[in-house]
């Protein structure tokens, strides 16, 4: 042997006539690009550059696999996962190897880049859960129309205010808190409902006894506060239905009274009856989550974090109380249209990461969520007016209170929690300023102060949610 023997498949033995046997053996199922017959006699010429019509149907056949590609390397690696040797693609498709075949693929078929699967709505929101918070959030006050005749609850007023302006801030960051522990675990929460829940009871009837002088209406913002304390631990832990199966006195109490009176003993009995079995199931629901095995090494959120939200709950509430105070059915219709604005809430989310798929600009997604947030608030706004109208309350009043609440909400769901509990509290701050010491516009100081929070709660929800990565 004078010379170097090749090494590499398709040398120059294939350059010149070759002869080649039939193999006995079974010949196997082949790709298209196989589909030459080395079985029988084969006599094989040298190829002059690559066959252009094997080429094209390779790419015919293979247009939806080569379409989505990005670059002709990601066409060479599907070829090689496929299995197609370099001596197939030499002999039958003329080219030097697979990046040039992969190459010849790749300009040959259009790029095409198909939507991906649709994906489930995770935002899709309960719409009998939301509905039925609403309702819950509005029950309570049938005590009162229950428990009037025996005691004077407008010489009192101002203690109960006090207690339930204390319990709803101190509700707010609690409940915030327990949801951060959620994620956690359900034993984790409940060690924190346990513990904060009595605290802010206690809290509460603290602050109403000084306005109240002690005497019995202290025992009565108690018995407000602790309820207050107990349907917070349920709503925060998704128990709604035994809520309102605890309240199921005051619903029957209330329905009766139209037709039929039922007495000082029963207008005292079902309110505290109620009372009685939503601390009772109160405590069964923490029993049974406490019994929930404990997530090693937990750590415990920082307090500050809760701080906003328990800040907003105090301005929301002085601003429903102004509002009370002139439309006292008013708050009713807004207390009932929170569970709505929760399932407003949801959709809107729903609603973001879909534009998000759709759109492939910031500039597109900014224009889409502006749209999203205006769609929102119509729709929570406008059942509104026909209440408003139907109760006699002012429906710019009341229109401008729901849009500040609803934006404030909205801004707290993605985390931004500062902004909003400032606003309100400037808006509460004024309204309430301008009322209490009769300063001047007077009576539309509240309008004013609503109308300006819900349009500076708007632009900062544009200018945190108009970006994709708050929904991502």
């Amino acid at each position: 042997m004078s010379g170097p023997m090749s090494l590499e498949p398709g040398g120059v033995e294939h350059e010149t006539l070759t002869i080649r046997l039939a193999d006995r053996r079974r010949p196997r199922r082949r790709p298209s690009w196989a589909l030459a017959d080395d079985t029988t006699l084969t006599i094989r010429l040298p190829r002059q550059g690559p066959d252009e019509a094997a080429v094209s149907e390779l790419a015919a056949e293979l247009a939806d696999r080569v379409g989505p590609a990005v670059h002709p390397y990601e066409v060479a690696a599907f070829l090689e996962a496929e299995g197609l040797s370099a001596t197939v693609i030499k002999e039958r498709y003329g080219h030097p190897n697979l990046f040039s075949l992969a190459a010849a693929l790749y300009e040959r078929v259009p790029r095409t880049f198909p939507e991906p699967p649709s994906q489930p709505d995770v935002w899709r929101p309960d719409t009998m859960r939301c509905l039925l918070r609403g309702v819950l959030f509005a029950l309570p006050g049938l005590a009162y129309l229950l428990t009037a005749p025996l005691w004077n609850p407008g010489g009192h007023a101002a203690a109960l205010i006090v207690a339930g302006l204390v319990s709803w801030a101190w509700g707010q960051a609690l409940g915030h808190r327990a949801h951060l522990r959620l994620a956690t675990g359900r034993h984790e929460a409940a060690r924190t409902l346990l513990t904060g829940a009595p605290l802010g009871a206690v809290v509460a009837t603290a602050a109403a006894a000084l306005p109240a002088g002690g005497g019995p209406v202290t025992l009565v913002a108690a018995a407000q506060s602790a309820y207050l304390a107990a349907a917070g631990v349920l709503l925060v832990l998704a128990r709604e239905r035994l809520l309102l199966a605890a309240l199921s006195p005051l619903i029957a109490g209330a329905a009766v009274l139209p037709w039929w009176e039922p007495g000082p003993l029963l207008r005292a009995g079902l309110p505290a009856l109620a009372l009685t079995a939503t601390l009772a199931v109160t405590g069964r629901v923490l029993r049974t989550a406490r019994a929930v095995d404990a997530v090693p090494g937990a750590t415990r959120p920082r307090l500050l974090p809760s701080l906003p939200y328990g800040l907003f709950g105090l301005a929301a509430g002085v601003l429903v109380l102004l509002e009370g105070r002139e439309e006292p059915y008013a708050v009713i219709v807004l207390t009932v249209s929170m569970g709505p604005a929760e399932w407003l809430l949801y959709r809107y989310r729903g609603l973001s990461v879909a534009a998000l798929r759709a759109v492939a600009t910031p500039a597109g997604f900014l224009l889409r969520s502006g749209g999203v947030l205006g769609l929102c608030l119509l729709a929570y706004l406008l059942p509104l007016l026909p209440a408003a109208l139907l109760t006699g309350a002012d429906p710019a009043t009341l229109l401008l209170l729901a849009a500040a609440l609803w934006t404030a909400l909205l801004l707290q769901a993605f985390g931004a929690a500062w902004p909003p509990a400032l606003i309100c509290l400037a808006a509460a701050g004024t309204a309430g300023t301008i009322t209490l010491l009769r300063l001047p516009p007077g009576d539309p100081a509240l309008p004013l102060s609503c109308a300006a929070a819900a349009l500076c709660l708007s632009v900062c929800a544009l200018r945190v949610l108009g970006r994709p990565a708050p929904h991502a």
